[in-house]
């Protein structure tokens, strides 16, 4: 199977656009973040571990005319032979403005009944694919002094969520390690920054593919729990925000000349981080189990 698909199989001449390598472009925010760039004229090096998933982001960059502004790429960041292939082809572009850590999925159930293989399979995409392919890509950017690295964290990185511990475990590693990153790159010119979504209508968090079967056991001893937190997603997905939103965020940090490290973005989430912050734990903890409860 071919790699790489170049749109219209055209070259592009990419010289005289920033370039910009998206991972986990498929769907959800990667794929929104994909076309928002594009038309802000990046040239978008758009990564997805299964190409034949990228009829959507075809469709959209058809839609809105950016057919050029888009190369789809194979990557899987669990494979450093994948990884060292996009290596090879985002230096074929002389260049590389920006990183856009996206690829994750979310992995759910209570910590008893996890097995380790799970946990080790949601950090070897969400956290250790994560470097591997910042390591790849770093060379060429540090050895331009310049660039952006945005890595998709979200509110679960500055908080815990009961059910959710190997989704949480593995946003809050990336949250120290970008805190870490960003003070080793600042002196190469290149800024890194954690976008930190809440809740918005991606398949993340309805697929139920990642919830460890035996939380959804009736005979499992947390199943009530389970239920009872699936209710309160379940419950609140109406108010979920507009994927889109995260897009324009990205674009916006994108063009940010001197960004910050974090950016916060979705209905309540700066609320949320400040009271976390403020309370005192048995506070916290008491609030948010009655509301859990509800």
């Amino acid at each position: 199977m071919e790699t790489t698909v170049l749109i219209n199989n055209e070259k592009v001449n990419r010289l005289k656009r920033k370039i910009a390598v998206i991972t986990g472009a498929s769907s959800g925010f990667g794929l929104l973040a994909a076309i928002e760039l594009a038309k802000n004229n990046y040239h978008v090096i758009a990564t997805m571990r299964d190409i034949n998933k990228r009829t959507s982001l075809l469709a959209g960059a058809k839609k809105n005319k950016i057919e050029d502004n888009i190369s789809i790429f194979e990557l899987d960041v669990t494979s450093q032979l994948s990884i060292d292939k996009l290596k090879e082809y985002a230096e074929t572009a002389g260049q590389i403005d920006l990183l856009v850590n996206n690829a994750g999925y979310a992995s759910a159930g209570f910590v008893e009944e996890i097995p380790l293989d799970e946990y080790r399979k949601q950090f070897d995409t969400n956290f250790f694919g994560l470097i591997a392919v910042t390591q790849a890509l770093l060379p060429r950017m540090r050895a331009q002094k310049r660039g952006t690295i945005i890595n998709m964290s979200s509110i679960s990185g500055r908080m815990g969520f009961p059910g959710m511990s190997p989704y949480v475990a593995s946003k809050h590693a990336l949250e120290g390690w970008s805190e870490c990153l960003r003070l080793e790159l600042k002196p190469f010119g290149i800024h890194v920054v954690l976008i930190e979504p809440g809740s918005y209508k991606t398949n993340i968090w309805t697929s139920g593919k990642y919830v460890t079967e035996r939380s959804l056991n009736h005979d499992s001893p947390y199943y009530h729990y389970m239920t009872q937190i699936q209710e309160y997603i379940d419950k609140g997905s109406q108010s979920f925000g507009d994927p889109n939103e995260v897009a324009l965020k990205i674009a916006e940090v994108a063009k940010t000349a001197e960004p910050v490290l974090r950016y916060p973005i979705g209905k309540g989430v700066r609320l949320n981080i400040f009271l976390k912050n403020t309370l005192k734990w048995p506070i916290w903890e008491k609030t948010f189990l009655k509301i859990l409860n509800k």
